[in-house]
């Protein structure tokens, strides 16, 4: 097979996107056009269900849409499991996932497991599960990434997104901006590897990092506008591994740093927070403009030191020592023997990422 082209590209792609302030009132409407059948089951989360049920229920009833709610409040594989369990006696004709990344994972794979389209309704715009065809689950060794069919429609509704922390919308931005290693390591995957490397879906990737990029200022000032450029990014990051077929074009070696972080540190900070750390670190190993990246992430108001993210300064060198063991089969540019304690140490002190 020839390095440039697969010989069999299945694309799927999401078949409808709303984006803007109330759209969640066009969720019944957007599954009877969609033709997805009469009787749904939701996955949310605890304060979602208790914020935010009764808008996504009135717009189901209107649509005479049946519907049942299944509470979850982690996605790990025991989480995951029991949704699916609860879902299947329910025999739903489509799966909703509102809420945050926890509860559009699980509804993914639900949604997967069952044979039935998935529609994503974020009510958080912290990372860019919410259009992509993976769902994160979190296993005993740290977070298994599946492949399962990309949301049938996102629905994201920015008032409800401007509503939820100013952090986890800066995360997203945080997420987003570590494609710029993210693609750097699969360009050096397909030269020394002869990986698979898609130009257009890598060029996508890319777009979505440079428009959080230019409006830094808007993102860190919050709001519905604010919302919208995230989430358009946070889309197009999905669609670009739709394309792709992988996770390559989004996740590279900044998040295995984070995936490792997970797995060692007692309190790990936000997906988006971690990543956009490790982008720094990677960048500098890349030989890139990782002192631009650190001055981006400031600028949005991302942490940027071990100190900001709340994690001690080992965690962050042992994470950086295990990360190229999260996924072996990924190379990146931590390479397939990973980093020497002397080397993450005097990475993580020169990108002043520790003191």
């Amino acid at each position: 097979m020839s390095t440039l082209v697969q010989r069999r590209h299945e694309i799927e792609l999401p078949k409808r996107i709303l984006i803007g302030t109330d759209v969640v009132n066009e969720v019944g409407n957007t599954i009877r056009q969609l033709d997805l059948g009469s009787n749904a089951i939701i996955i949310t989360g605890p304060h979602v269900y208790q914020k935010y049920h009764n808008l996504l229920e009135e717009s189901l009833e209107r649509s005479k849409i049946e519907y049942n709610f299944v509470i979850v409040k982690s996605s790990t594989a025991d989480d995951a499991e029991h949704a699916l369990e609860e879902a299947r006696a329910y025999k739903p004709s489509v799966v909703i996932g509102f809420g945050g990344g926890k509860s559009i994972d699980i509804a993914k794979y639900v949604a997967f497991k069952l044979g039935v389209e998935m529609v994503s309704v974020p009510t958080a715009a912290s990372h860019d599960g919410i259009a992509s065809p993976f769902a994160s689950i979190k296993g005993v060794n740290g977070p298994v990434s599946m492949k399962v069919k990309p949301p049938i429609a996102i629905i994201a509704d920015t008032r409800i997104i401007a509503e939820a922390p100013s952090r986890l919308l800066r995360a997203g931005s945080g997420d987003l901006i570590a494609k710029l290693t993210a693609v750097r390591d699969w360009k050096l995957a397909h030269k020394l590897k002869g990986e698979y490397y898609g130009e257009y879906a890598a060029s996508l990737a890319l777009l979505s990092a440079r428009h959080v990029i230019r409006y830094a200022i808007t993102i860190r000032r919050g709001g519905i506008e604010a919302a919208h450029i995230v989430v358009e990014g946070l889309i197009s990051s999905g669609v670009a591994m739709c394309i792709a077929g992988s996770t390559r074009p989004a996740s590279g070696s900044e998040h295995l740093f984070s995936h490792a972080l997970d797995m060692i540190a007692p309190k790990p900070a936000l997906h988006g927070e971690q990543v956009a750390i490790g982008t720094i670190m990677m960048m500098y190993l890349h030989g890139g403009p990782w002192k631009r990246i650190r001055r981006i992430l400031r600028k949005i108001g991302l942490p940027t030191t071990a100190r900001e993210l709340g994690i001690k300064d080992e965690y962050i060198i042992k994470a950086l020592t295990i990360a190229h063991r999260v996924r072996p089969e990924r190379y990146t540019i931590l390479g397939e023997s990973g980093l020497t304690w002397e080397a993450a140490e005097r990475i993580a002190r020169i990108t002043g990422v520790i003191d």
